[in-house]
């Protein structure tokens, strides 16, 4: 990685994942045991996470100490969030912009969902402490065992579950 990135193959070297905030710290760790620094990570960064596994709270700090690029995923967890029936979208693209991310990926698989973020971007304004709590409480309950942020617990969601081989 190293090499490419001094050939001008790459510009950035990142990484990614959504299964456990362990393996993000890990990762981080192992890096500066060999002396390299990341320039981003990618993780799920959504109003669920706060109440399990949480990104936010374990991955994220140590990313902004180190000045590593965060890269959020799963605002809506593929629409999982949403089936809680505690939060709307905008207010899920709300609450991943308020984070401090680098960027929020979000999917666009139509116009209307596109209007949508477009229209999440147009309208955030950085949330208030209150507003935060408040859409924290409002999703605790739902966000307690996992379920509708399954890539964290579910094998089917896992690549390296399916194609152990991977590993070595």
């Amino acid at each position: 990685m190293r090499s490419a990135k001094q050939a001008g193959k790459v510009r950035l070297i990142g990484f990614t994942g959504h299964k456990d905030p362990l393996v993000h710290l890990r990762m981080l760790e192992v890096a500066g045991q060999h002396g390299f620094h990341f320039d981003t990570a990618q993780m799920p960064l959504n109003v669920m996470d706060a109440h399990f596994r949480s990104f936010a709270y374990n991955v994220v700090p140590a990313l902004v100490k180190e000045e590593i690029g965060v890269l959020g995923m799963k605002s809506m967890a593929d629409g999982q969030i949403l089936k809680s029936h505690t939060v709307a979208p905008i207010e899920c693209l709300h609450y991943a912009l308020n984070l401090p991310t680098s960027v929020v990926i979000t999917g666009i698989d139509s116009l209307k969902i596109l209007d949508q973020s477009i229209e999440a971007v147009r309208s955030f304004r950085p949330l208030s402490a209150d507003r935060v709590t408040a859409l924290l409480e409002r999703t605790a309950k739902a966000a307690a065992d996992g379920c509708f942020e399954r890539f964290k617990t579910d094998n089917p969601f896992d690549s390296t579950a399916k194609h152990p081989e991977w590993l070595g």
